[in-house]
């Protein structure tokens, strides 16, 4: 089973998208969707899959630190 956990865009070149996890950056690359820098998203396999809402995000952010 893989967990997917949300990361903030940080930057946006082409067709790739640098996500921040707080502990770490990956890249993922988009393929279908409109996303910006700032948007929360879950990159699974190397590509951006799904845009997640900030408050949901948080959520899982602060669910995780515990």
């Amino acid at each position: 089973m893989c967990l997917a956990i949300p990361g903030k865009i940080i930057e946006i070149k082409d067709d790739l998208a640098v996500v921040d996890y707080g502990s770490e950056k990956r890249t993922g690359r988009i393929v279908d969707g409109d996303y910006k820098v700032g948007d929360y998203v879950v990159i699974q396999g190397g590509l951006v899959i799904e845009k997640i809402p900030e408050d949901q995000a948080r959520d899982w952010a602060e669910a995780f630190s515990k």
